[in-house]
């Protein structure tokens, strides 16, 4: 039966290999990144072999990067001779990868999940061990590591109640699955529970903690974003948000001219989650005739820009330390939300849609404290930035009391080690 299962499985992938490749062609056409290296999706590498086998870490994109960065630091001081191999699904990806670790870490493409491509890319690389970060949990990737018994871990694991509900429903590929599982370190208790409701082994899955509260903030970032301060203008307040996504940007447009209204040198910095969607949303704040400037073109912010665009990459947490109120995007949309602890790790209060299930337990703790309010409507979003804006003194107790609750909450990456080191 779970032969039958998986192997049903297996061809539906195989069949769905041609629109993937037609789907990475049409990403191309505005990212071209999208094109290079297409060949490693499909287990084909041209890298050096590693001499030594590698940990091999899967985090699909730029947040998953950044949340296992104190843990791949953490294991490189441990044992540098150990190499750390880490797979990405998207360009920015990889882009983050490279900014974050130089050549001290080998990046490759994650192969799409059919069996004779991962049976290639295992004996390309022949890791020692695999990490999936989050929510990245592979049937023929798990099964063909169990079958040469590399032990998989799911580290920094969240699962929503959405997510639990779709995997009940095709429990006998999940099953099989979850349960070739060597561990799963779950970020809360709820997450754990859900895990172990779909099929997990209870005495493999612990809570750990989240990885993002270990997040590391180096002293340049704040002294980079006094510079940027200067150059935006001491003056003028900045509502920053980040991660937005498609049809935010016209709720917070409309939100800019509500705020701009009470605040008439009020600087909006609107930072797209994707880095394809730039041209589209500079396009939108063109057609609503706002003056609008993109922070590739390099040029100063003048005091008459209204809406600065942040298309470049790398630069959207030096961008919240700098801003004064925060909203996080993917929480208008009802997309789950997205990573809240950036800008509470630096002190910047945050406002956000309802959309929060993808960081429910962290996003449970911010609004505790008071640095974190959700907002239902864009009228609410709008009285809660001009409170924040209004006041110094209320504006820097919400900050303050979110980076205290990060600095409280910090410790995943050790108690994550923990549990490696019966493998390592």
């Amino acid at each position: 039966m779970v032969k039958r299962v998986r192997r049903a499985y297996s061809a539906l992938f195989a069949c769905a290999l041609p629109l993937l490749l037609v789907r990475l062609w049409w990403l191309g056409i505005v990212n071209p990144a999208y094109r290079l290296r297409w060949r490693e999706r499909l287990g084909w590498y041209s890298h050096p072999r590693p001499a030594v086998r590698p940990i091999w870490i899967h985090a699909v994109s730029v947040g998953e990067v950044n949340a296992a960065a104190p843990l791949i630091k953490a294991l490189r001081e441990r044992d540098r001779d150990i190499p750390i191999l880490l797979t990405t699904t998207t360009p920015t990806g990889y882009d983050t990868v490279a900014r974050l670790f130089g050549q001290g870490v080998q990046h490759a493409y994650f192969p799409y999940d059919f069996s004779p491509i991962v049976v290639r890319f295992l004996n390309y690389f022949t890791p020692r061990l695999l990490l999936l970060m989050e929510t990245e949990l592979w049937p023929n990737v798990i099964h063909a590591c169990g079958a040469r018994r590399v032990p998989v871990c799911l580290i920094n694991g969240r699962l929503s109640s959405k997510s639990a509900r779709q995997y009940a429903l095709i429990r006998p590929l999940v099953q099989p699955m979850l349960a070739g599982l060597w561990h799963a370190a779950m970020q809360s208790d709820t997450d754990a529970l859900r895990l172990i409701g779909i099929g997990a082994r209870p005495e493999a899955v612990s809570v750990t903690g989240s990885l993002k509260f270990d997040i590391y903030i180096p002293p340049s970032v704040y002294e980079e974003a006094a510079a940027l301060r200067r150059n935006l203008g001491q003056d003028r307040p900045i509502f920053m948000a980040g991660s937005t996504r498609p049809r935010e940007e016209d709720a917070l447009i409309e939100i800019y001219a509500e705020l701009k209204e009470r605040f008439p040198n009020l600087l909006m910095v609107l930072a797209p989650r994707h880095p394809e969607r730039f041209a589209e949303v500079a396009a939108l704040c063109e057609v609503r005739g706002l003056k609008m400037q993109r922070r590739s073109s390099g040029t100063e912010c003048v005091p008459s820009i209204e809406i600065l665009l942040l298309d470049s990459m790398g630069e959207l947490v030096r961008f919240y330390a700098a801003s004064d109120v925060a909203f996080v995007g993917g929480s208008i949309a009802p997309l789950g939300g997205h990573n809240v602890l950036e800008p509470a790790g630096l002190g910047v209060p945050i406002v956000t849609g309802p959309h929060l299930f993808n960081f429910a337990e962290i996003a449970a703790k911010l609004i505790a404290g008071g640095s974190l309010k959700v907002a239902n409507t864009s009228s609410e979003i709008v009285e809660i930035t001009s409170s924040w804006l209004s006041s110094s003194d209320t504006r820097d107790l919400a900050g303050r009391t979110g980076r205290e609750i990060v600095e409280a909450n910090r410790g995943a990456t050790m108690r994550i080690l923990a549990v490696l080191d019966a493998t390592l």
